[in-house]
């Protein structure tokens, strides 16, 4: 049943579903499922298989939940078979709970005490004949509960309004009628103008609840929670037209004449109780819905930075800036080795600016550093001057100038600060761990950052205001997706990054190197088993994912799984050729038909993929590297003026839009609008994080921190773009920096400098 639910959402084959559902019961790894069971599922991709993991737990429990409901009810005697029915049809939670309430047992309320008084009977009577006068006919009833007329009264009213917030049907109706045509309204709270500057956007604002973009929701009740803001759910399009609910209240329960008592009875049972149920409903769903968007916003920009392009295997110089406490400066070596620590004082208030480049040209000489990679925080535009200031000079001295590139720095603190870093630099300084990080994820970006917790990488403006608990289940998704789609080296990984393969969990990774420490390098995918507690089951779900460069089965440094070589060999034989002599033969390989090796183990799909990864074996999906330049003499925001041409980075894509580093310390927004000369319902279309983006400044507002940014260079500007040199649009070599835009020149003493740098070893 749950198999067929999901296929029908996802509008594909039941067994191939059925086929998923099953794969993950036996404990096989989305990752595993993706890449190597594609024949039974159809070829359903990792995000299509998380769907249907998250999918099947929601309705694993609300079967769960639907069993316990009816067994209650059945408890109490009053399980029809269209009751039965109606919970056994339920598709949401929120139904059934609607459903169940009537039964639900609860505190002793007003409706109850009514009730136990006998006033029901009152109620029906003054229902069912309207022309009665309420105050007569209530003397009748009045008694000790209930001991005058308007008491009576209230109480018969209290059982109509318990009636109809019971009421499965009416409830549900009313949810939706309020969602599809009532709006959400935000008034800035009296005396908070200023404190909530930021919100001055929807100081008067109002939109319709279908229409409210998840980032906006999100926006609104942040600011309600800052208590800068006031937001009102308004029921309909008229504030005022409570009793457009009245007559649905009169619809729903088929009353054929309503006496003026019974009208006002109606419109105060809708005022306060089933238009607050409804409001917080609405409130409920508009942040589920928000929520689940944002989730999907956030997955896509950690993937685009987990899977940005990596630098490569370069000696690396990382700068993580600072004023007061200066500047942190670690050498890494291709492997990501510490070589060296120092701190420069370059900026206020010691200002050693000469003897900063003095010694950051030494340490580049000595260890021939190739990038240098400048953390974006406080001070970063002023240290990445100083870094090409100090690649001009090496270049004009006559040596190989490193480029300079700014870096995220997002997480470097949490990393430093963490029990991981202290581990593996337990005598280093806290702040210099920092720089070893921001050189490192220049490198390889995706081997540095899962050492952090996603969560610390910031991938998204409003990811505090969502379920923390659902987002971090979101990330972790995502950081094991990215991980296994580019395979990890055996030999060299950290726990961390082995951590996140497929079937190898924390335990196991750190015995993986512990093993690699006793007994050396891996020479093979099989030594894997004598590692402790890697049993069968994992070494199936990771052994496809792990590469071993160098291995005497060049096999095992490919995406082939092991369950697979004979099949390789079976391929190589038909070709007349070893497996060495067949794996990047493309000429060989493409002249093959993948249907005349399918047997009954493997199928066309994973002999297409595998002949695939034989021509071009472990290839690394990521792009290539390349760097933003920024432009000379904007470093502030200050700095800008509406109609100037830039070069910047992407470094968050939201639904509304893209934010844009332009180096000014505060990111710029590309609305979606202004992201193409055409319509864009995704931004994700169009950008990603970590792209190198041309861009004119459309608006600036200093006080608020804002930047107005557009793609749409052909429109009107002041002034016409900088050409930039770059690189050649050739094939870049695995590791090779592709420098965007030429180095900024300063001959400011030149002289001087040249001799530190000779003396350096220039």
């Amino acid at each position: 049943m749950i198999a067929h639910t999901i296929a029908t959402e996802l509008n594909t084959e039941h067994a191939h579903v059925a086929a998923a559902l099953k794969l993950l019961a036996q404990g096989n790894t989305v990752p595993f499922i993706a890449r190597y069971r594609k024949e039974a599922t159809g070829g359903l991709d990792d995000s299509q298989l998380r769907h249907i993991e998250q999918r099947a737990s929601y309705l694993q429990e609300l079967a769960q939940r639907k069993e316990t409901i009816l067994a209650a009810i059945e408890q109490q005697g009053k399980l029809s078979d269209q009751l039965r029915q109606l919970i056994e049809q339920c598709d949401t939670k929120a139904r059934l709970e609607d459903l169940y309430l009537p039964y639900k047992k609860r505190r002793k309320t007003k409706a109850d005490s009514a009730r136990e008084a006998g006033l029901e009977n009152l109620l029906d009577e003054l229902i069912a004949q309207p022309h009665l006068n309420p105050e007569e006919y209530a003397q009748r009833f009045i008694c000790s509960g209930f001991p005058d007329i308007k008491a009576v009264l209230d109480g018969a009213r209290a059982i109509l309004s318990d009636r109809l917030a019971v009421d499965a049907d009416l409830v549900g109706d009313i949810r939706e009628h309020m969602y599809q045509h009532g709006q959400l309204r935000a008034e800035v709270i009296e005396g908070k103008e200023q404190e909530g500057e930021k919100y001055k956007d929807y100081f008067q604002f109002s939109q319709s609840f279908a229409e409210l973009p998840s980032h906006r929701i999100l926006a609104l009740l942040r600011g309600e929670k800052e208590e800068v803001l006031h937001l009102s759910f308004i029921a309909s399009d008229n504030e005022h037209d409570d009793q457009h609910y009245v007559e649905k209240l009169i619809a729903h329960t088929g009353y054929d004449d309503v006496s003026p008592w019974l009208r006002s009875a109606l419109l105060w049972s809708w005022k306060t109780k089933l238009y607050i149920s409804a409001s917080l409903d609405v409130r409920m769903r508009l942040k589920e819905k928000a929520e689940q968007e944002a989730l999907l916003v956030f997955a896509r920009n950690l993937k685009d930075v987990l899977l940005a392009a990596p630098a490569g295997q370069r000696t690396t110089l990382g700068l993580d800036p600072g004023y007061r406490n200066g500047v942190k400066c670690a050498v890494v070596d291709k492997t990501g080795k510490v070589l060296d620590t120092l701190i420069v004082y370059p900026h206020q208030p010691r200002n050693q600016w000469a003897q900063a480049r003095e010694e950051l040209a030494h340490i580049c000489a000595q260890y021939a550093v190739e990038l240098i990679a400048v953390g974006n925080g406080t001070a970063s535009r002023e240290t990445k001057k100083l870094a090409e200031e100090t690649a001009t000079f090496i270049k004009q001295a006559g040596g190989m100038a490193p480029i300079a590139v700014t870096v995220s720095e997002s997480g470097a603190s949490v990393y430093s600060a963490s029990e991981l870093a202290a581990q593996e630099f337990p005598t280093m300084d806290v702040s210099l761990r920092g720089a070893v990080s921001i050189a490192r994820r220049l490198q390889d970006p995706l081997a540095e950052l899962v050492k952090i917790d996603p969560k610390a990488i910031g991938v998204g403006q409003y990811q505090h205001d969502v379920n923390q608990a659902a987002l971090a289940r979101t990330l972790d998704a995502v950081v094991e997706d990215a991980v296994n789609a580019v395979g990890v080296d055996l030999n060299t990984a950290s726990a961390p990054l082995l951590a996140r393969v497929a079937g190898i969990s924390s335990s196991i990774a750190e015995n993986i190197v512990a093993y690699r420490d006793e007994y050396g390098a891996f020479s093979s995918r099989a030594t894997l088993t004598k590692v402790p507690r890697l049993g069968a089951k994992a070494y199936e779900q990771c052994a496809g994912f792990l590469r071993i460069n160098g291995a005497q089965n060049p096999l095992d440094a490919s995406a082939v799984h092991p369950e697979a070589y004979p099949i390789v060999n079976k391929i190589a034989g038909s070709a007349g050729l070893g497996v060495g002599e067949l794996i990047g033969n493309s000429a060989v390989l493409r002249s093959l038909k993948p249907a005349s090796f399918a047997d009954e183990n493997f199928g066309v799909p994973t002999i297409s993929d595998i002949l695939s990864e034989l021509e071009k074996p472990g290839r690394d999906p990521r792009p290539e590297f390349e760097t933003a330049r920024f432009k000379d003499g904007v470093e502030k925001i200050s700095d800008l003026r509406p109609g100037m041409i830039l070069e910047g980075t992407v470094t968050n894509v939201a639904a509304f839009g893209a934010f844009v580093d332009v180096g000014v310390h505060q990111d710029g927004l590309v609305h979606i609008s202004a992201l193409a000369n055409r319509f864009v319902s995704d931004p994700h279309e169009i950008v990603s994080s970590g792209q190198v983006v041309t861009v004119k400044v459309v608006e600036v507002e200093p006080e608020r921190n804002r930047i107005s940014l557009s793609m749409r260079l052909d429109e009107d500007s002041e002034e016409k773009a900088v050409p930039t040199r770059r690189s050649p649009k050739k094939k870049a070599q695995k590791g090779t920096a592709v420098r965007r835009g030429a180095t900024r020149q300063n001959s400011q003493g030149l002289g001087a400098m040249a001799q530190a740098l000779r003396s350096a070893g220039f």
